[in-house]
């Protein structure tokens, strides 16, 4: 279901497609540069732009065909909580004491949480907004 512009819960004026725009582009961005700044010859440094890239790519599907939107953006969520696994990874390295002791895969899974998180907060604000607009317009 396609919503008009009133209709759709925003968030920094995004809606829920542009906001996985961003997500998508931040991640995929984010492991490019630490890639390239770190100098590391790892794939593992790669695994944000991993992400992003399906991120990316569903989020547009999502605009162009919108008859799939609703499955477009469950799949792209569905790498925002893996954003957020990925990224919980920095706990370990925290419990076992170890903490920033690779700082660029440290602060690259830290990226990875927040950026995550964030992104889940709005997708679960965007469905609450979209199943409170149904209900109000059965009534």
């Amino acid at each position: 279901m396609s919503e008009s512009m009133s209709s759709q819960y925003r968030f920094l004026g995004l809606n829920a497609i542009d906001s996985s725009i961003v997500f998508g582009v931040f991640l995929i961005v984010w492991g490019l540069g630490v890639t390239h700044l770190s100098e590391s010859s790892s794939i593992t440094s790669m695994i944000p732009t991993f992400l992003g890239l399906p991120v990316l790519v569903f989020s547009f599907l999502s605009k162009i065909l919108p008859t799939k939107q609703k499955l477009f953006m469950h799949i792209v969520v569905l790498f925002g909580v893996l954003s957020i696994i990925g990224g919980a990874d920095l706990f370990r390295s925290f419990i076992s004491g170890h903490g920033f002791d690779n700082f660029w895969a440290d602060l690259s899974k830290l990226a990875m949480f927040v950026s995550g998180c964030l992104y889940c907060y709005i997708c679960v604000q965007h469905f609450r907004f979209i199943k409170a607009m149904k209900k109000t317009l059965t009534k």
